[in-house]
This record gives structure tokens, C-alpha cells and sequence, in this order.
């Protein structure tokens, strides 16, 4: 899979004041190198690679004021069109789309409910290169305290069709783009603290997540919720040391 079929999540980068100490921390957590682009309004920008291939990205933030994020980002076509069609369901444009060096446009988005993604139309750089393998990102999901309301507005965004698919005693969906489920979707649930807004979290897969969660706190980053058993597999929600949420799984 080249994960950049429209409608995809294609991409994850790190927004963070403390690039230095992420260039640190996600390499001894998850075994990546990092490359510096040479690119001199790059801002330092690091693409992060598992075995030789891109994985993901860190820069600093695009604000002063930013809270650090790892971003989802969706593959497009046309990210002007996109945008058009955030704002006529509702949503913001926090940043119009933009070429970033030749390697694709780009724009930065926010659902109804304060959920913040991004869209990618491939040009020299079509997304990630390996997915759903240790080290790799293996998951996009929303967790929003609007589920209604998402799901009208990310079926007109991006013709995604939220199916039910129970996970116990949680309502949990799956977005369904063409014959894929592509993401999820649960709504907020504890122990996740109060005062996050809905939010795209990322999942990356991982050998043994107990033990990277763990490593994680060993390196002062912070277990958000502890490892726990679902039908995917086994999952824990983590921060980085500068407080930028992810997820860690072991796929079944």
C-alpha cells in the first residue's frame, strides 16, 4: 500500500517547540533516524526513517502559541477543494493551502468541533513509505464529543461513510472510503483529560506495546492511559516529553 489514495491518511508530522528533544526522544522510543532537510525555510524540519524508509516528520510549530501535535494527514487531490468544502460544512481553515517546496500542497483544517487535520496533494513527496509495521504509523482516529456532527461533516469533506462497528460497551466507527475502512472514530471517553478538544490522535505499531509505553516514561514522556487489550490488538496512549499525544499498538 502507497497510502496515498484520496481520502487516505497518507502522512504524520510533529508540530513542537522542542524539536531537538523529539529528534531525541521518538528515535531510542521507536529505532528511527532522522534527516535534516536542507531546505533553508524548512525550519529545521527532520523526516524520521524506519529501515531506510520515511516514516514520519517533526518542525516547529507554525505559531508561537501552538500546542505541540502529531498531525493526520489526508491524501488529496485537489487541497484547494478540500478547503472550499471545510468551510461550506462548518469547519476552519487555520492555514490555506500551500506548496511546500515541490514536494506537495498542503493546508491545515479544524472540524466543527476544534479537531485539527491536514491534507496532502502529492507532488514530489506522495506520503509515507511504510505503514502497519513496528515503528510505522498503523492508525487515525478522531475522538470527538460531537460524533453526529462529524460524521455529516467528514462524509461531505472527504465522502468518508461512518460505519458502526461495536467495540464492547464503546460506539465505536470506522470510516469507510470506497472499499477501505481507513480510519476510526470513538467519542471521549476517561480517563483522557478535560481540557483536550476533539483531536486526531496517531497511532504507530509497535513490537510490544507494554514495554514502549515503558520506555516511554523512562525517556519523560508520560502514560496517558496504560496498555490495554481491544480487538485490533493491544494499545496505550502516550505524551512526549513536551506533551504532544500518540498512541502505540501491537496489531493482531
Amino acid at each position: 500500500m502507497n497510502g496515498v489514495e484520496p481520502g487516505t491518511p497518507c502522512w504524520t508530522d510533529l508540530a513542537t517547540p522542542g524539536l531537538e528533544d523529539a529528534k531525541r526522544f521518538y528515535p531510542e522510543l521507536f529505532g528511527w533516524t532522522g534527516r535534516v532537510s536542507t531546505v533553508p525555510d524548512a525550519g529545521g524540519y527532520t523526516v524520521f526513517y524506519k529501515d531506510g524508509r520515511a516514516v514520519a516528520g517533526a518542525g516547529p510549530p507554525a505559531t508561537p502559541d501552538q500546542v505541540p501535535i502529531w498531525s493526520t494527514y489526508v491524501a488529496t487531490d485537489d487541497a484547494d477543494l478540500v478547503a472550499t468544502r471545510v468551510e461550506a460544512a462548518g469547519g476552519q481553515v487555520l492555514v490555506s493551502p500551500f506548496d511546500v517546496s515541490g514536494q506537495g500542497r498542503m493546508a491545515v483544517l479544524a472540524d466543527p468541533a476544534g479537531a485539527v487535520f491536514s491534507v496532502w496533494q502529492p507532488m514530489a513527496m506522495r506520503g509515507a513509505e511504510l505503514f502497519n509495521a513496528p515503528g510505522a504509523m498503523c492508525w487515525n482516529e478522531l475522538v470527538t464529543p460531537d460524533p453526529d456532527g462529524a460524521r455529516e461533516f467528514y462524509a461531505l469533506v472527504f465522502g468518508w461513510h461512518a460505519e458502526d462497528r461495536p467495540d464492547g460497551s464503546i460506539p465505536y466507527v470506522g470510516w469507510r472510503c470506497g472499499a477501505r475502512i481507513v480510519a476510526g472514530m470513538l467519542p471521549r471517553a476517561e480517563p483522557l483529560p478535560t481540557d483536550l478538544p476533539a483531536y486526531w490522535t496517531v497511532y504507530f505499531a509497535v513490537e510490544d506495546t507494554d514495554a514502549t509505553a515503558a520506555r516511554a516514561a523512562e525517556l519523560g514522556g508520560t502514560i496517558l492511559v496504560p496498555p490495554r487489550d481491544n480487538p485490533a490488538g493491544r494499545s496505550a496512549a502516550l505524551r512526549d516529553p513536551q506533551g504532544a499525544l500518540f498512541s502505540v499498538s501491537t496489531l493482531r
